[in-house]
């Protein structure tokens, strides 16, 4: 059934089925690039079941034999007629002499007017934007060694001439026509591939007197459109967009499924990530990050089901909290050291939490040098301060593993002071034994055997970090118990304890992009962690993803096309006077193409997003919008500027779905009533 629909999208036939006269709403007065005034009267409106705002309507070129042009125009608004004034002071005089002018059949109180009065009352003026033309371009082809005249029907999204007014007949799209005209693309996408897939139907106005007894009109979107592309789904709460999302992710899930790579090569094959037939080489990786946890577990809007069980094959979750059918984003904070030392450190920026002694320690570099193995002055260096930070977790409240213990060079002199038969850490020691150890040194920092050994050795015995790491431990800023400060306290709170595990496991930022290599989709649960956690765990996701990706790219790997999403995105994107560009959803916006990396997010305001995100995003679905502030926004971009007083106003009980959609390949925006998402397709 969906191939016979999109065969029909292709082969219609504008120049004939769009020109029937049933369809004549009117001729236009006023003609110019940019918009057209069409005369109208009640009649011809109500033969085509009226011209809602945003109609699309055909102005077809009448002015001689043997050229097909057709303008595309959009119904705006009622325009002014010049003979408007006179028919203004007629109706007012018989509105004073209380005369029925409606022509309504049996009317009580007869009308006075006579029939041409009637007529010209009838008459009234219509503004609409033009948005392009439709023509026939003839060209010459080979076919069977025979050189042949091929005509094609074409779109431009604009004007390339137009003739004067009169030479120009109006007809309402409907039917084939309007479904050939909304499913239009642009470039190289043809319009009835096999792997279009159906958003929704075209839809006017909230009101659907005239709509609901009219055939709906199918409104399919090509995946390639989406696929690596930047997509954001804009409007108040309980408007749809979560909906949308949804049927985006299932448009994915369906075209991934036609991948003619089953696993992801180390090397290329071909530049084009798609077939001829516009599926992708390879399986697409998804990754929803779950705000609300609508998509991770069931929800009477989806009648009980959500995306996890229509692909429960493919689907891996993840929480915050440790519950049945879900893998939990946990770090092992004693196991992986600069992972849970990331966690740390984007807590403490997310809730700046600074200060000089803070930004020392969020500074501390953790990482093992390439030197390591070799070099012993760099070992015993590295190895104090891992085992300092180490203590800091400690003292800070996060539950070691079990037995565990750390092991680092210490000094005869120190180890025979500390505890009643002295602590030597080379011996492997418990972290209470390292605290011990690492306390009595910053205690006694300026005490003999340091100033010995600085001025023996031309150098300090801690370097900048681990001082740092020893002020954090100790909760003092000087030697000697001096200048206390909060130190490992500012880290014992429950958001970071929250994120830690003492079992030892997989890293889940590093099993996730592996899982998307395969063509999985992931489901990250947010719902039950504070903002901060939300915000932490995606960032980390989010980065380690990129980073996989960049990688891949600069050793000339290939890429599968990876798509994220995200739900009530202005908690988690930078706001829109954030210019860091360095921001990871900055960088997915504006990098993200190259790597074949997809952004989808919904939030309720548009003026809530960075305009960096804004500027790069290519796919928009628009729903209600309450407040002139967004509509300003919004008019930015696009012709959304034609649809701005329809969008402020919204009826919750009918218009959920009702978006304004505009995709990278279709030219113009159209209005449409998304399906509703099912996941128990016996619904």
């Amino acid at each position: 059934m969906l191939e016979n629909k999109l065969k029909e999208i292709l082969n219609v036939d504008i120049f004939k089925e769009g020109r029937k006269n049933e369809l004549f709403v009117g001729r236009p007065f006023y003609l110019d690039y940019e918009s057209a005034q069409i005369l109208v009267s009640d009649a011809w409106k109500h033969r085509v079941n009226g011209i809602p705002q945003g109609a699309f309507l055909l102005a077809f070129y009448d002015g001689e034999d043997g050229v097909e042009e057709a303008v595309l125009l959009r119904a705006l608004t009622p325009s002014k007629l010049p003979t408007d004034m006179d028919v203004v002071s007629s109706m007012i005089e018989y509105y004073k002499e209380g005369a029925d002018i409606s022509g309504r059949a049996g009317s009580n109180n007869k009308s006075r007017l006579d029939d041409f009065t009637r007529y010209e009352f009838s008459f009234s003026g219509l503004q609409c934007r033009v948005i392009g033309s439709f023509y026939k371009l003839k060209t010459n082809i080979v076919q069977d060694g025979e050189e042949i005249e091929n005509e094609t029907l074409e779109f431009g999204a604009d004007l390339e001439n137009f003739y004067s007014a009169n030479n120009y007949s109006v007809y309402k799209a409907t039917g084939q026509v309007l479904r050939k005209i909304v499913n239009q693309r642009d470039g190289s996408v043809m319009a009835g591939n096999e792997n279009e897939f159906k958003i929704g139907s075209v839809r006017y106005s909230s009101s659907r007197r005239f709509q609901s007894i009219s055939e709906d009109v199918e409104v399919y979107i090509s995946p390639q459109d989406f696929i690596g592309k930047r997509t954001a789904a804009f409007g108040m709460t309980r408007t749809g967009k979560s909906n949308t999302i949804k049927k985006l992710i299932e448009a994915t899930a369906e075209i991934s499924n036609k991948a003619t790579v089953k696993n992801l090569p180390d090397i290329p094959e071909g530049v084009n990530p798609f077939n001829k037939e516009g599926a992708p080489i390879y399986p697409i990786g998804q990754i929803i990050f779950d705000i609300n946890g609508e998509y991770a577990n069931p929800n009477l809007q989806d009648e009980g089901t959500a995306i996890y069980e229509l692909y429960k094959d493919k689907v891996f979750r993840y929480s915050v909290l440790e519950k049945p059918g879900f893998r939990v984003m946990k770090v092992n904070f004693y196991k992986e050291i600069e992972n849970g030392f990331d966690l740390i450190r984007g807590y403490l920026e997310n809730k700046n939490i600074t200060g000089d002694y803070v930004n020392n320690f969020s500074a501390v570099d953790l990482s093992m040098p390439e030197d390591y193995s070799t070099d012993f002055s760099s070992k015993n260096r590295v190895d104090r301060i891992r085992a300092a930070y180490l203590c800091c977790l400690y003292k800070a409240g996060f539950k070691e593993p079990s037995d565990f213990k750390v092991k680092f060079k210490g000094n005869k002199e120190i180890n025979k002071e500390i505890g009643k038969n002295g602590i030597d850490p080379s011996e492997s020691v418990t972290l209470k034994e390292a605290c011990l150890w690492f306390e009595w040194v910053w205690k006694n920092y300026e005490e003999d055997f340091f100033k010995n050994y600085e001025k023996n050795k031309g150098h300090e015995w801690a370097d900048d970090d681990l001082k740092a790491l020893l002020v954090f431990l100790t909760g003092y800023k000087k030697p000697g118990e001096k200048n206390s400060v909060s130190g490992y306290k500012k880290i014992r709170v429950k958001e970071l304890h929250d994120l830690h595990t003492n079992i030892a496991k997989n890293s889940f930022d590093v099993e996730i992009p592996k899982l998307l290599r395969a063509g999985n989709i992931v489901i990250v649960d947010l719902s039950q962690g504070s903002p901060t956690v939300q915000s932490i765990f995606s960032e980390r996701i989010c980065r380690s993803i990129f980073t996989d990706s960049m990688g891949r790219f600069v050793d000339n790997k290939p890429n599968n096309f990876i798509q994220f999403y995200f739900e009530e995105a202005h908690n988690l994107f930078p706001k829109k006077e954030d210019k860091d560009l360095s921001h990871i959803y900055n960088r997915l916006a504006k990098e993200g193409a190259k790597l074949h990396l997809g952004l989808i997010y919904a939030t309720q305001e548009v003026s809530s997003i960075s305009s960096n995100i804004l500027k790069n995003t290519q796919n928009w679905f628009i729903a209600h919008l309450n407040n002139e502030d967004e509509l300003k926004e919004l008019k930015k971009y696009y012709d959304f500027s034609d649809f701005i007083a329809s969008l402020i106003k919204f009826s919750s009980g009918n218009d959920k779905g009702f978006v304004r959609m505009k995709t990278y390949t279709n030219p113009f925006v159209v209005p449409v009533q998304v399906d509703r998402f099912l996941a128990n397709k016996e619904h």
